[in-house]
This record gives C-alpha cells, structure tokens and sequence, in this order.
C-alpha cells in the first residue's frame, strides 16, 4: 500500500513540475530558442530532487516543448507556440466548457433535426440503446463512451462535417469533463436518459423547437 502511495505522489510531483515549467514558458520567463536554467539551479527553482527535474525534462523534450542539446545545456524549442488549444480546454472550467458545448450542440441539432436521413436516424437510435445498457450495467467508461457516441452520432446527422470534426475535438474534453463530475458513478447519465430519449423522438419527427427544449433541458442538468 505504502508502495502504491508513494508511487501517486512522486507522479503528481512530476506531473506538477511538467506544468510549471510550461507555465514559466507560456509566461515568458523563459522564451523560445532560450536555454533554461541547469539542474541544479531548477532543483532549487522548484524545490524537487534531481531524478523529478530529470523526468519532467524528457518528457517535455520528448513533447517538443524542449530540446536537449548535449554539452550547451536544455533550450525552449524555438518552433514552441505556448500552450495548445487542447490544453487550454483542458484548464477550462465546468461552466465554460458548457458554456461552449451549448454552442456547438444547439445549432448540432438544429441541422440534425431538419436534415437527418434514414441511416444516420439508426444509428442515434442504436447509440440510444447501447446508453440504456451501459446504465444497466453500472460502468461509468461505458456510460461515457455511450453518452458521447449518442451525441456524435447526432452530430454525423447534422450534414455539416466541419461541425462535426470540431464536435469530435471537443469530446475529448468532454471525456474529461464526465470523469471528473461522475467520481460516483452513473447517477448523471441514469437520471437524464428519458431526456435523452426525448431529444431522439424530437429528432425523428423533425420537430426543431422540441429538439432544442429539450437539449436545454440536457445542458441545465449536467452539472
């Protein structure tokens, strides 16, 4: 146990390290094309022993973010853009990622409402059983993995394919957004199905201020 303890601990220091040294880069503390300070001096920086400075360095190095060259020292890569837009996502907060989810969603299925065909109808509906299941199964990855192929099968319906290459992008985030509110379990997905449900019905029948009533209904609930 003590192992496994220590193990976490270590990781989340190396894990923190890694961020901020990305944020003493994004800042502008150490710019691109620059040589950052030697270990010893970034071990006093950070106040971490060598084998933390030395794994946090390799892994941004093996990232792109810096470059190792031997005998000068570790320099920030002059091709660095500072931080990526997955990554600012990934900071986001709950609201803003709703926020934006609500966004994309409504004119989602406004556009799959009114210009779905009979294929991309099937396939809503089969990701709308397979939700079901993984609620019936009590296992949260698959609850997720449903939820958000439900919704990207409605987004595949919106005939916009830029809409729905950006969509995609975004469930990644949303990927973690449901780990970190759903620590309990299943009870988000279980407690709006029958919204879910109501938001296909709304779908098939082309019936366009339904469909948006209820997806409201759906972003309202997902905290």
């Amino acid at each position: 146990m003590f192992v496994v303890k220590h193990h976490l601990q270590s990781m989340k220091l190396y894990d923190r390290i890694i961020n901020q040294i990305k944020d003493d880069i994004n800042s502008g503390k150490y710019k691109p094309g620059e040589k950052i300070p030697a270990e010893p001096e970034l071990m006093k920086l950070y106040e971490v022993g060598r084998s933390t400075i030395r794994e946090a360095i390799k892994t941004l190095a093996i990232s792109g973010i810096l470059k190792v060259q031997q005998g000068s020292g570790t320099f920030v890569n002059k091709s660095f853009q500072g931080v990526s837009m997955e990554q600012r996502l990934r900071r986001a907060d709950f609201d803003e990622i709703n926020a934006v989810r609500a966004l994309l969603e409504k004119e989602i299925v406004k556009l799959a409402t009114l210009h779905h065909n009979e294929q991309q109808l099937t396939e809503i509906e089969l990701c709308l059983e397979k939700r079901k299941l993984a609620i019936q199964s009590e296992k949260p990855q698959d609850c997720t993995d449903a939820d958000i192929a439900f919704h990207m099968a409605i987004a595949n319906a919106s005939g916009n394919t830029v809409l729905s290459d950006l969509y995609y992008s975004f469930t990644l985030i949303m990927r973690n957004f449901f780990s970190a509110r759903e620590a309990q379990g299943i009870s988000h997905f279980a407690m709006n199905h029958h919204l879910h449900e109501q938001l296909f019905k709304a779908i098939k029948s082309k019936k366009n201020n339904q469909s948006q009533q209820v997806l409201q209904k759906i972003l309202d609930n997902n905290y």
